[in-house]
């Protein structure tokens, strides 16, 4: 009896270790088609040439699941890539009796068209979408339009765009106070406080504010870095009969921790549990944020253990807040055990957890230390974020590592990304500095076949140094991605 159920237990135990295996392998299989998707729509010399073609070839109509199309348009979102490329994708998805778009893919293809000021295809996705699939719309992608117009236009044209959606794009929905919300952050994101201000103090009788609307203003104040309108608002907030709760009390924390005020924050944080408003995670970790801004390490450690002495479960973004501690005291030690301690624990490694590494290291052990991080992070195949692609292309830069940068640049280029105008500056300057003049030509040339601008900055570097024809080869193609990128900001304002 004893035998057989050994042998019982073997047996599930392989089938448990072999679904698991098949599963990893899928997940692995898939991740690398979506590369492989993304890689193919970035390199595309579109609209040189019709992607619709190569969409079909490449992506069947059988094959487009819900997952698959979000999972491909989050990466085109990250790689930074043409927002018309995007759209193409999607309308081609739209095209398929096979396939139901999902609220995440008309968000995320909505995004990319915004991002890069395409307000006129953004629109008319929306009527599309409108007409064929209304309950896509929502606050969220609302929320998305407002907040791009009212970066890259005027205030009155926001204010024209809110009262679109509400007479054409949503004509049955009765606009409230949850509208009026989305539209105040629309501005606070922007950190254009008096436009925000000006809204509330037109609108707020028509829309009646409720303690969400106050805390949109607070926070917007609080991102401005004016910590004295912060309280002032606050002031204002409670005058008007509204009660703070926890995200109230968190915003004023965070405003008082990046300002360097830790004991002010640390006095909020025993007001608040006084007022019975219980503090979550995101609380702590401001917190711990904030000590370590102090270069107080013990309370920051003190803090983080905090978190599971009130049951709650640690995260990356807690991770990374003691993390950035350490490195700020210059404990690179501590700071790579604890990075370590968060793969045992599997608890993920983002963007900031590299980031604030890489800087870590920058101080502590020079180029040889980053050099090192940056191979582990090749291996796990983890894609940075600008921020990062940029502090690396620059610190390559400085210590005439272009190999380093050459590779950095390959790597996200063959992940099917489409690396940030600032990071190909540092590059062109650094090949240029080392005369490898042809891959300054050759890098410069991919950014514009994924359908991105060069920088001026590198147009004048190669023209010093670029033969006749590769320059006016690069010329002709900025020329033509001209005319299908919308007019910049101040472009408008000019006009």
């Amino acid at each position: 009896m004893l035998l057989s159920s050994r042998i019982y237990f073997k047996q599930n135990l392989n089938i448990a270790w072999f679904c698991s295996l098949i599963e990893t392998n899928t997940k692995t299989e898939t991740k690398t088609e979506i590369e492989r998707i993304v890689r193919i729509i970035n390199d595309h010399p579109f609209p040189d040439q019709p992607l619709h073609l190569t969409l079909h070839a490449q992506i069947p109509h059988s094959t487009l699941s819900t997952s698959f199309v979000e999972k491909i348009l989050g990466n085109l979102f990250g790689a930074h890539s043409n927002g018309l490329k995007a759209y193409e994708l999607f309308k081609y998805c739209l095209s398929s009796n096979l396939y139901t778009p999902t609220s995440d893919a008309f968000e995320k293809t909505l995004h990319i068209l915004t991002r890069m000021r395409y307000f006129d295809k953004a629109w008319e996705l929306i009527k599309r979408i409108k007409k064929d699939h209304p309950s896509l719309l929502t606050l969220k992608s609302m929320s998305i339009m407002l907040s791009r117009i009212a970066k890259f236009r005027s205030y009155e044209e926001t204010l024209e765009a809110f009262e679109r959606m509400q007479t054409s794009i949503f004509p049955r929905r009765k606009f409230g106070t949850d509208e009026f919300n989305v539209l105040l952050r629309a501005f606070c994101t922007q950190r254009q406080m008096k436009e925000a201000r000006s809204v509330f103090q037109k609108m707020h009788s028509q829309y009646p504010p409720n303690t969400k609307t106050m805390n949109i203003l607070l926070l917007g104040f609080k991102e401005s870095g004016d910590i004295t309108s912060v309280e002032l608002f606050y002031h204002e907030m409670v005058i008007r009969g509204f009660k703070p709760n926890n995200v109230t009390y968190s915003i004023r924390i965070d405003a008082y921790c990046k300002r360097g005020h830790f004991g002010d924050a640390l006095r909020l944080f025993e007001q608040m549990e006084g007022e019975n408003c219980g503090p979550t995670l995101e609380t702590i970790t401001t917190l711990i944020h904030g000590a370590g801004l102090a270069r107080n390490i013990a309370k920051a450690k003190d803090l983080f253990e905090e978190i599971s002495r009130r049951s709650l479960k640690t995260d990356t973004g807690a991770y990374n807040a003691l993390l950035s501690a350490y490195n700020r005291s210059k404990d690179v030690t501590s700071a790579s055990a604890l990075m370590a301690e968060m793969e045992t624990r599997k608890v993920e490694h983002d963007n900031v957890t590299y980031h604030n590494m890489f800087m870590g290291l920058m101080r502590s052990n020079g180029i040889d230390g980053v050099e090192a991080l940056y191979r582990k992070m090749v291996e796990r195949n983890f894609v940075p974020k600008s921020n990062t692609v940029v502090m690396l292309m620059k610190l390559f830069g400085q210590n005439r590592r272009v190999d380093l940068g050459l590779d950095l640049w390959g790597y996200l280029v063959k992940k099917g990304q489409c690396p940030h105008s600032h990071a190909l500056d540092l590059l062109v300057t650094g090949l240029c500095a080392c005369g490898r003049v042809e891959e300054a030509f050759d890098c410069s040339k991919q950014m514009l076949e994924r359908g991105r601008l060069v920088s001026e900055r590198v147009v004048q570097m190669l023209e010093r140094v670029l033969e006749f024809e590769k320059l006016e080869e690069l010329k002709n193609m900025i020329q033509r991605l001209k005319l299908l990128l919308p007019p910049s900001k101040q472009d408008v304002v000019d006009s």
